[in-house]
C-alpha cells in the first residue's frame, strides 16, 4: 500500500511556523525561548502577510518566509543561526543556520528570504 498525506496536513504544521511575530539573529543555536531572546542580536518584526504557503520543491509543502532589511543590531556578535519565535505565547517555534555575519551593536542588517519544506511521506 502507498503513502500519501493531505496538503492540509502540511499547511497545518507550517501555519504554526507562520504563528512567529519576531525574526531573530543569533550566535548558537538557542535552547529555549528565553535563549533566543536574551541572546538575540537583531531582530526584525513578523506579520502574517510575511508567509506564503506553496507547493514543495517534489511532493510536499513549503512555506516563505519573507526577507526583512534595515533590522537594528541590537548586540555585537557572529550571528550564525535565525530563530523565529512567538512573542505573545513564549514559543521557540524554528530555527535555522544562516551564513556567519559579522553584526556590531547599533548597525542594521538585512534578513534574506527563506523557505521552510515538509515532504510528503515515503
Amino acid at each position: 500500500m502507498g503513502k500519501w498525506v493531505a496538503g492540509d496536513v502540511l499547511d497545518g504544521a507550517l501555519s504554526v511556523i507562520a504563528m512567529a511575530d519576531r525574526m531573530i539573529a543569533l550566535t548558537g543555536q538557542p535552547a529555549s525561548f528565553q535563549a533566543a531572546i536574551s541572546g538575540g542580536l537583531a531582530e526584525a518584526a513578523m506579520a502574517p502577510a510575511d508567509y506564503t504557503m506553496q507547493s514543495g520543491a517534489g511532493t510536499g509543502r513549503r512555506i516563505a518566509i519573507a526577507g526583512k532589511s534595515g533590522a537594528t543590531v541590537t548586540g555585537s556578535g557572529i550571528a550564525d543561526h535565525i530563530a523565529l519565535v512567538d512573542m505573545a505565547d513564549g514559543k521557540l517555534l524554528y530555527v535555522t543556520t544562516c551564513p556567519a555575519t559579522s553584526l556590531a551593536a547599533g548597525g542594521s542588517v538585512s534578513f534574506d528570504g527563506w523557505t521552510v519544506e515538509i515532504g510528503a511521506p515515503a
